[in-house]
């Protein structure tokens, strides 16, 4: 043992026999030592010294006898706190077992039954002492004990009492920090200094998305590269990771993991509840308002219709989807002399050839970017280029793409692939699952809501651009042999405008997004 230990076991002699050290943590050694008074084993743990020197022993000690009265099954107490010689320790249960982390190295992934009923013990936990004032702040595998199976969490308010103790402001002194980046929610990253029963929500989110997936929900090479993606991307929807996940725990999951605390469950209660619920409420369908294709165009004053025609010349019923936004956009808007129409060259490089198999050309919303769909001899290739340049450039990750769509901020772009839906970054980045599609494809569109429509067998679709499971929007009639195609928002994102095709016959239609 370390000269400072040999001084911390005479101190205590005749309380407390170190044994052996059970692992080090960010904030503290681990020791197990043999309870003389009482004749137990217990966890004794010793703070570094460089944290106990920035907090003093005498400070930290009283903050942590806010959490020394919780009571809760799911809780490990706090037996008993002191300072020796400048060393900080405080003494919890031994706990016979393993921590939720040495579970996940040997299995990666729980059973779904398993990790739902871990969380919700987590939940109960945690809802009890945030009813107490207590936020545990630093929720994490490490701190979850499993005494027969059953969830204990530990160092319940050691974050805060550090905080309160003022090594919050000090922390980077030690090149430690008060929580873990896999696990931090997005305003607590930033610093916040007001933490809510929210963050520990977040944190417990994702816990229990990694003992579904088997890993959390943000990875990276650093801290800094980790906490970057919580406060930028969205997690990866878990159903497609692993279908057997029910689609009400990925529900679950994704609203904790929400970068608002507003938008996230009001509790850890709420939380727990949602898990217990038997399946999702999915939306209810909305009914299809149909209308004529020829209606709309001749209610559309001389100019507009002119307009209109001009579009649907230029474009077979693969590139409807840039028809029906024109359509939209110059049915709503007030009555004026058309625009000039403005005409540029797209130059390929010498290998990239396009064909009009599908839909093939993306217009950002700001017009600043197109993508469109080459071969390459190999395949189809999404392949990017600027308006203020002349070289297109193919974008990794997008083999076999066809489909492209953007987002509304224009950062990102949408495609099909075989019988996948995906997302790419414009800025370059690896392509994104969003969901699966039944194996054809008819177009997509992404709402302003970050929803996506996307039209493919079984008719209208709509699904998170962060990716979930698809749920229907309208139907097709399958005794008239139907099938519904190219789908574009309507400004406001509460209905959508698609094509109804038979055939021969060719209808336009929208319908109403339900809430």
């Amino acid at each position: 043992m370390s000269d400072a230990i040999t001084r911390l076991g005479a101190t205590l002699e005749g309380r407390y026999a170190i044994e052996r050290e059970l692992g080090a943590g960010g904030m503290a050694t681990v020791y197990l030592a043999h309870d003389v008074r009482h004749n137990r084993k217990v966890a004794l743990k010793v703070l570094r010294p460089e944290l106990a020197a920035i907090l003093g022993g005498e400070r930290f000690l009283k903050e942590i006898q806010t959490t020394a009265n919780l009571q809760h099954p799911h809780i490990l107490p706090l037996h008993d706190s002191g300072e020796a010689e400048g060393i900080v320790y405080y003494v919890m249960p031994y706990v016979e077992g393993e921590s939720l982390r040495d579970r996940l190295i040997k299995e990666k992934q729980l059973p779904v039954d398993d990790a739902v009923r871990i969380a919700a013990e987590v939940a109960s936990a945690l809802d009890y002492a945030h009813r107490h004032g207590v936020v545990h702040r630093d929720i994490k595998p490490e701190n979850i004990l499993l005494h027969d199976g059953s969830a204990l969490v530990a160092d319940f308010g050691i974050a805060l009492a550090v905080s309160s103790a003022g090594g919050g402001t000090r922390m980077t002194e030690t090149g430690m920090s008060l929580g873990t980046p896999h696990y931090m929610a997005p305003e607590q990253a930033m610093g916040e200094r007001e933490i809510t029963p929210k963050a520990d929500v977040y944190a417990l989110g994702c816990v229990l998305y990694e003992m579904l997936t088997g890993e959390p929900p943000f990875t990276g090479p650093t801290a800094q590269a980790i906490i970057a993606r919580v406060m930028t991307e969205e997690p990866r929807s878990l159903t497609l990771q692993r279908h057997t996940i029910p689609p009400h725990v990925e529900a679950t999951v994704l609203r904790a993991l929400e970068k608002l605390p507003a938008d996230r469950f009001g509790s850890a209660a709420q939380f727990a509840e949602a898990l217990a619920k038997p399946e999702l409420t999915l939306p209810a369908g909305a009914s299809v308002v149909r209308t004529a294709a020829a209606a709309p165009a001749a209610a559309a004053p001389a100019p507009r219709r002119a307009a209109l025609r001009h579009a649907m010349a230029a474009a077979p019923w693969v590139l409807l989807l840039g028809a029906l936004g024109l359509l939209a956009r110059e049915l709503l808007r007030p009555s004026a002399a058309p625009p000039p129409i403005g005409r540029f060259a797209v130059k390929l490089a010498p290998e990239v050839t396009t064909g009009l198999t599908a839909q093939v050309l993306a217009l950002s919303p700001d017009g600043s970017w197109i993508v469109f769909v080459g071969n390459p001899g190999s395949g189809d290739q999404l392949f990017s280029r600027s308006m203020d340049r002349v070289e297109p450039v193919p974008i990794p990750g997008t083999t076999g793409g066809t489909n492209p769509f953007f987002s509304p901020d224009g950062r990102w772009v949408g495609f099909n692939s075989g019988s996948r839906l995906l997302k790419v970054a414009l800025a370059g980045g690896p392509a994104l699952p969003i969901c699966d599609t039944d194996g054809s494809f008819w177009g997509a569109s992404w709402g302003d809501g970050d929803t996506i429509v996307f039209a493919d067998g079984r008719g209208l679709m709509r699904v998170p651009a962060a990716g979930g499971l698809p749920v229907p929007v309208a139907a097709p009639d399958s005794a008239s042999r139907e099938s519904y195609r190219w789908p574009e928002f309507l400004p406001g994102g509460k209905a959508v405008l698609f094509a109804i095709t038979t055939g021969s016959t060719d209808r336009l239609a929208a319908v109403t997004m339900a809430s």
